[in-house]
């Protein structure tokens, strides 16, 4: 199978390919997912549009909630996650499948869909404007928006001389140069770090959205609970499909030495059980169309 950025990302570089990171992460990804679920209030019957639906995480858990009348549109930008979805469907005549950008949804009639559902895409796009405008053009009048979206620009600035949750203050130094390789992968002006939850309330404003719902949430250094993860899976993962491993921004940043030096850091720390802490802001924006 041919793939992309976004599939490699999705089926592989987001986890590792650990079986262990990937249970770790499930819990918070069924969480997100069971948020954008509940706001899009899914009727039996309903037509559901999952706007860059990845593996189906989303899309699949309306499928449940649709009925034997009901209908899922699989959409991505990625050809091969579509590929991915349609081998989990199976023969399902419930599910069918659109290539397209989330801004981009002629595939898709005026008023053809009782709800449209998205998680994470909106950060990737240059200009939201245009994928709002479409959300409201394809939606029936009272049709459901659901949206949840990480607000990348809340951690700007924010928990340095930590990396992974962790307190690396005696390797700041080589943790610096790592996390310089993302600092210009997303500098402030790009989209995923460029909008926060006003933003998004005004752009579903603008396009003409009603009985709007935001819920917005800050953490700043929240302990994490279970095990410490084994950094040997954690090296090969990324934090987005656009940016590089772990491992790639210490080889691209790091003499053999340094890289030695604050790999044993990072490992003595896990295996001491060093308290690891997150910081995170996201939200979750439920709209009407009228």
């Amino acid at each position: 199978m041919t793939t992309d950025r976004w599939a490699r990302w999705v089926l592989s570089r987001r986890d590792g390919e650990d079986p262990a990171l990937r249970r770790q992460f499930a819990p918070a990804l069924h969480a997100y997912r069971d948020g954008v679920l509940a706001r899009a209030a899914i009727r039996p019957g309903d037509v559901v549009l999952d706007v860059g639906t990845g593996a189906g995480l989303v899309g699949f858990g309306a499928l449940e909630r649709v009925g034997p009348d009901g209908r899922v549109i699989f959409n991505d930008v990625s050809a091969a996650l579509l590929d991915e979805c349609r081998r989990r469907a199976g023969d399902d005549p419930r599910c069918s499948f659109l290539h397209a950008s989330a801004d981009d949804l002629t595939g898709v009639a005026d008023a053809a869909v009782d709800v449209v559902t998205t998680r994470s895409v909106l950060m990737y796009l240059a200009d939201q404007r245009p994928a709002f405008a479409e959300f409201a053009r394809v939606l029936r009048p009272g049709g459901r928006l659901s949206i949840f979206e990480p607000v990348n620009r809340f951690l700007v600035g924010r928990d340095e001389g930590r990396w992974l949750g962790l307190d690396l203050a005696p390797v700041a130094d080589l943790v610096d140069k790592v996390q310089a390789v993302y600092r210009a992968s997303e500098p402030d002006e790009a989209p995923i770090v460029a909008f926060d939850e006003r933003d998004l309330l005004a752009r579903v404003e603008q396009a003409g959205f009603t009985g709007i719902e935001l819920d917005y949430r800050a953490q700043v250094g929240v302990l994490l609970d279970g095990p410490s993860p084994d950094w040997a899976a954690v090296r090969r993962t990324a934090p987005n499909p656009l940016v590089p491993t772990y491992e790639e921004a210490m080889e691209a940043t790091l003499t053999g030495a340094e890289r030695e030096r604050l790999e044993d850091a990072i490992r003595e720390r896990l295996a001491a059980g060093a308290p690891r802490r997150l910081t995170l802001a996201t939200a979750y924006l439920r709209a009407v169309r009228p």
